[in-house]
């Protein structure tokens, strides 16, 4: 499916369109439409491709999906909704919806001294198009709510006012189409090497190279509803990697880890008499089965039977180790006769590559046997729909190359077993697969917060939540046998919800063991020892217990608590405490999305070391359309945003919180006034003694929004204790001098300058990264200040190392107050 419907919001009585186009070979040319999940008659609607309703009604609202079919099969779009307006409803109400934004520390609002304060937000909905919009099936942008209005106020705070933006009024106006990047590195799944100069393919296009450290960047096309890039090895030592990748429908970058397999090293074959290879015998296990390929069986491309020396390569990728699971290529799914797209359960995967011996030029084979192992397949049930498939590289969809029988079998001197048995020709480079469709399927909510206090207004969207599905042992659920499917999705405002196997009868026939990731930052998971709290996991009592779960340190502390376990238990309908999640029947999707904060949902956190933002005019840094235009926005450009971090060396007994203040330097619109707030708490640096260091963020130089003008932001650093500056960078320090005009830097207890427009490096103490993902600029950046180069990347603090300015700071005398504090109570005096 090549182009999928859209979502449209009418008024009673307008018109509107749906499209849809299939490609395949041959072309599809059957077009079918579907209202709420019904067939809508051809002879009414006089549909193709296009499906036109005029003088819409009410009751023609909800979701449309077409379906596409030729000989070779059928592909479903992916639904739309419709909504039908009332005459004279709004789909953008003017009042903002509430939204919560904290003040820094020294602001305390009311007696039970509330930090929060509600700078309002415009519901992220589409708007009706007008009479004169055209029938659309092209890239129109649509209108959308958004911010019409803000107003300015001031706070009280600490003897002074601090400046805030608030949403006074929402409006329709031109939808925002930020762009929408994956961006990420490309490893060997055994030793962590680079795909360098990798080239990549989305469909059957070539769109780039990996870089030199297997880097990549991936601009999602328009309209795109399922991501499958291709990752060729041009050298020949990894196995082409097919990976359907998640993405952020509402803009900026997701970053991905992507693992290839190395391939096998070839093993000589005489062509003339018939041979046979192990699938899965690593780490002293049974194989899962065997490759046979019969006497006569390698073909060259033109049909000729070759009988010399082949060198043949099969490289497995076996689901007994759990260490492979982020190596498989694809999502395991394939298009069933109905089009819709279903996942698949496998037993293993396997790439073939046979060369001729002298020459090395590629060869193919005739009828070849594939063997499996019956007694590999733990569920009987499975045994019966075993087949063979072939995974098609451009759609990243799995096509069916045979059913396996059963078949007695005899292997040497080992004991009477029995086989599963199916036959395939290889006649081009595609991954194979030992899977049966699996029809127990459910959905698993969760949600990712920005910390430990799991307040609703604080969830975190752009992260990749990852299930891999896992067969336990019979009564160690802890320990799996094989993992069986993996799948990934990136949370939007209200969460994420996975699909996963599951079962009703047995609660631990499957289990799922899931992992977050933002921006290649691993999130943490609610802890599930020493003691079991179901009010943080999310999950209410007695589901929980049914769900038995478990945080990756449950048994062993020293384990990282990046990831739990689940038990995939099916709710039971007629259960009531099943019934309010966190597992959702498979076609309670719908309900899954739509669930309220409040209903049982798991949970991951980031770790945040003592950190707090803020910014006058408020935005969602995981929400791109939530950028306002203003001379006061922190990012000026929705389009690419530019992190700038300073390396603060403290010398001093303890770790100190460490202020920027930002404020316009030169600009004419904006000087004098407050840009943002950012504090963060200095990190210890183990090899040094009472030393630690601070990346605090600061505001770029730079155009802003309108821009005409360059403004060299004014920031201010301000330790928060009795501390005094002892050391600038040189570099830096010159470097402001050749770039005047100088800030003012007569005080001790900070230090001041007009941020530099160039993006300096770790020589000045100033790390720059520029990205279309907010948060992975400053991740990126501060992994940089961290480590003290401008190309590396750390989480151990290296104080000493890129540092541009040093405080040495000391415990204060009882009753006297800090410079920062005088600088709250009396900042004129100060």
């Amino acid at each position: 499916m090549v182009l999928h419907p859209k979502a449209k919001v009418r008024v009673a009585g307008q018109d509107v369109t749906f499209c849809c186009k299939a490609s395949g070979t041959p072309i599809p040319k059957k077009y079918y439409w579907y209202h709420n999940g019904t067939l809508l008659d051809r002879t009414v609607h006089r549909y193709g491709s296009h499906l036109v309703l005029r003088g819409l009604a009410p009751e023609q609202a909800g979701t449309y999906h077409c379906k596409a079919s030729s000989e070779a099969g059928a592909i479903r779009s992916a639904p739309a909704q419709l909504t039908v307006l009332a005459q004279g409803q709004q789909s953008c109400k003017p009042e903002p919806e509430p939204s919560l934004v904290e003040l820094p520390g020294e602001c305390q609002l009311d007696a039970a001294g509330s930090r929060y304060y509600n700078v309002g937000r415009c519901l992220p909905a589409s708007c009706a198009g007008g009479p004169a919009e055209r029938s659309g099936c092209g890239a129109d942008a649509g209108r959308c709510c958004g911010v019409r209005r803000m107003e300015m106020r001031e706070i009280p705070c600490a003897g002074a006012t601090l400046p805030i933006k608030v949403v006074a009024e929402c409006g329709c106006g031109p939808c925002a189409q930020p762009r929408v990047l994956v961006q990420g590195r490309v490893t060997a799944a055994d030793t962590g090497e680079p795909l360098r100069f990798g080239q990549i393919f989305l469909g059957g296009r070539k769109v780039g190279f990996t870089g030199y450290k297997g880097s990549f960047t991936i601009e999602v096309p328009p309209d795109t509803q399922r991501l499958v890039a291709r990752f060729v090895d041009r050298q020949q030592k990894f196995v082409d990697a097919v990976k359907v990748l998640p993405f952020n429908r509402r803009g900026g970058a997701i970053y991905q880890e992507v693992k290839m397999l190395r391939k096998k090293e070839p093993v000589d074959l005489d062509g003339s008499r018939s041979n046979a290879i192990a699938l899965g015998e690593a780490s002293g296990r049974e194989p899962v089965g065997e490759l046979v390929l019969p006497a006569g069986a390698f073909l060259r491309p033109s049909g000729e039977v070759f009988t010399g020396t082949v060198k043949a390569s099969v490289t497995f990728l076996d689901p007994r180790d759990m260490a492979t699971a982020g190596a498989a290529s694809s999502d395991l799914s394939f298009a069933n006769a109905e089009g819709e797209i279903v996942p698949l359960r496998t037993y293993g995967m396997f790439a073939v590559d046979f060369r001729e011996g002298e020459t090395g030029a590629t060869l193919q084979t005739g009828p070849v046997e594939v063997r499996m192992d019956a007694g590999q397949v733990w569920m009987p049930e499975h045994r019966r729909k075993m087949k063979l498939w072939s995974l098609n590289p451009e759609t990243g969809l799995w096509e069916e190359e045979g059913v396996l029988r059963p078949a007695a079998g005899s292997r040497g001197k080992r004991e009477e077993r029995t086989f599963l048995v199916g036959n395939l020709e290889i006649r081009e480079r595609r991954l194979f697969n030992l899977d049966v469709p699996e029809d127990r399927r459910c959905f698993v909510k969760v949600r990712a917060y920005s910390n430990e206090k799991f307040n609703s207004y604080e969830q975190l969207e752009g992260v990749i939540i990852s299930l891999i599905n896992l067969e336990p042992q019979p009564g160690y659920p802890a320990n799996p046998r094989a993992w069986g499917r993996f799948d990934s999705v990136v949370t939007g405002p209200n969460g994420a919800c996975l699909p996963a196997f599951c079962d009703g009868q047995r609660p631990d026939a499957y289990s799922a063991h899931v992992t977050a990731m933002l921006g290649g930052e691993e999130l943490e998971a609610v802890a599930s020892s020493p003691t079991l709290n179901p009010n943080t996991v999310g999950v209410s009592q007695p589901y929980l217990g049914k769900l038995g779960y478990r945080r990756s340190d449950h048994d062993d502390p020293n384990l990282k608590k990046t990831a739990f376990q689940i038990n995939a238990a099916k709710p039971d309908p007629n259960n009531v405490d099943e019934t309010n999640g966190p597992i959702y029947p498979y076609r309670g999707l719908e309900e899954c999305e739509e669930a309220p904060v409040s209903a049982n949902h798991l949970r991951f956190y980031r770790v945040e070391v003592d950190k707090y933002e803020y910014n006058v005019v408020p935005f969602t840094e995981s929400d791109l359309t939530s950028w306002t235009g203003d001379y006061l926005s922190w990012w000026p450009n929705p389009q690419e945003f530019r992190a700038c971090f300073i390396k603060v060396q403290i010398e001093g007994p303890q770790e100190y919180m460490v202020r920027s203040r930002n404020v316009g330097g030169s600009h004419p619109r904006t000087r004098g006034q407050l840009y943002g707030l950012r504090d963060t708490r200095s990190v210890r640096d183990t090899s040094l003694e009472n030393t630690s260091g601070a990346c605090v963020e600061f505001k770029c130089s730079g155009m802003l929004f309108d821009q005409s003008l360059v403004d060299r932001t004014l920031v201010s650093i301000v330790p928060q204790g009795s501390c005094r500056r002892t050391a600038v960078n040189g570099l830096l320090r010159e470097y402001l001098s050749r770039h005047p005009p100088a800030a003012e830097n007569n005080h001790t207890a900070a230090f001041t300058m007009l941020a530099p427009v160039d993006p300096l490096g770790h020589n000045y103490g100033i790390y720059t990264v520029t990205d279309q993902n907010p948060r992975l600029a400053k991740e990126i950046a501060i992994g940089r200040c961290f480590d003290g180069t401008s190309d590396g990347f750390s989480r151990e603090m290296k104080a000493d190392t890129g540092t541009a300015v040093t405080f040495t700071c000391q415990e204060r005398p009882a009753g006297r107050e800090s410079f920062f504090q005088r600088l709250l109570t009396a900042p004129a005096e100060a």
